[in-house]
């Protein structure tokens, strides 16, 4: 099922020339992933649900569930930050996404939890991992691209949430910068490239309590006949923009000196193509199954403005699973 980078963009090409529909992922460094279509996907036993798109769209009702995790020690957390805030104070980023990743102890399986998710974009793995993300990566449809970077979190119920995160200084900064980065990256695949939405908020409901988060919206003009080089367009805006950083490749050279893990799919982006229109989602919100148990992979955004407890608190805030 898994399949090289070269694959990837050959069987992506395939199917988008024929104007076939196909479900794909791939994972952060862009060496891996799979791109099959719906028959095969369920042949595989996987599960999905894309922007409506998909072969599992049924949510159970919410009940009670265990929720245990170990997260990393906050002194663990504190040793990697203080490494970015190094390169940050050299000027060799701007902005860094740093994640780690957090032990589940007494939880439902993937599939429970894929089906007790809500999340415009799920994709369930059997035996390697379930994602619920509320982050889109890029859609497509009629020749137009667009792109919402997601940047920017806080506890809703804290009062005044929403005019304290619009007003936050480093989460101005943040989202800035990633809505810059985004617009060039986009500028490489489309023309008459805008921010049609800029920092608008939205609430998510999970298992832990609501949060709310910032997004905006990038477009563009893509050229005719995109869709028989889709996957070098594709390949072109990865990896994902708000999950890496500023300026991106050696953003995610610190990363891969700083984080003492792999991300795998974590971070990469999975989307499904119905023949006409594309729906591809960034692979945050995310639990993997390890040799040893369930984890969640989870981070944020570091900037020289960044404070380590703060930063730590929106690490674990984002361990959650999406219910209503």
């Amino acid at each position: 099922m898994f399949i090289s980078r070269a694959e990837i963009i050959d069987k992506i090409n395939f199917f988008s020339g024929r104007n076939e529909s196909f479900l794909f992922a791939i994972d952060f460094s862009g060496e891996n992933g799979f791109v099959l279509s719906p028959k095969e996907a369920d042949a595989f036993g996987l599960k999905y649900d894309i922007g409506g798109g998909g072969n599992s769209a049924e949510v159970v009702e919410k009940r009670p569930f265990d929720f245990d995790f170990t997260p990393v020690s906050f002194q663990t957390y504190q040793m990697a930050f203080d490494k970015v805030l190094f390169h940050l104070k050299r000027g060799d980023t701007y902005l860094l996404n740093l994640t780690f990743q957090t032990s589940l102890g007494s939880n439902p399986g993937l599939n429970e939890i894929y089906r007790i998710s809500r999340a415009p974009y799920k994709l369930f793995v059997p035996g390697h991992f379930v994602v619920f993300s509320p982050e889109v990566f890029v859609q497509i449809k009629d020749s137009r691209i667009s792109s919402c970077p997601m940047k920017g979190t806080i506890d809703a119920t804290i009062p005044g949430a929403e005019k304290q995160l619009l007003a936050n200084e480093k989460e101005f900064f943040e989202h800035n910068t990633i809505v810059d980065l985004i617009r060039n990256d986009l500028a490489m695949v489309s023309t008459n490239v805008l921010v049609a939405r800029f920092r608008y908020v939205e609430r998510i409901h999970t298992n832990r309590g609501d949060l709310l988060q910032m997004s905006s919206e990038i477009t563009g003009d893509l050229a005719d006949g995109y869709h028989k080089q889709l996957g070098e367009l594709l390949f072109t805006l990865l990896p994902a923009g708000s999950v890496t950083g500023a300026p991106k490749e050696k953003t995610v050279e610190i990363i891969q000196s700083t984080e003492n893990y792999d991300r795998g799919f974590y971070t990469g982006i999975f989307g499904f193509f119905n023949g006409h229109s594309l729906t591809a989602a960034v692979s945050i919100r995310f639990i993997e199954q390890a040799n040893d148990g369930l984890v969640f992979k989870s981070g944020g955004g570091i900037t020289a403005l960044s404070d380590v407890e703060s930063e730590y608190r929106e690490m674990l805030s984002k361990i959650y699973v999406p219910v209503n």
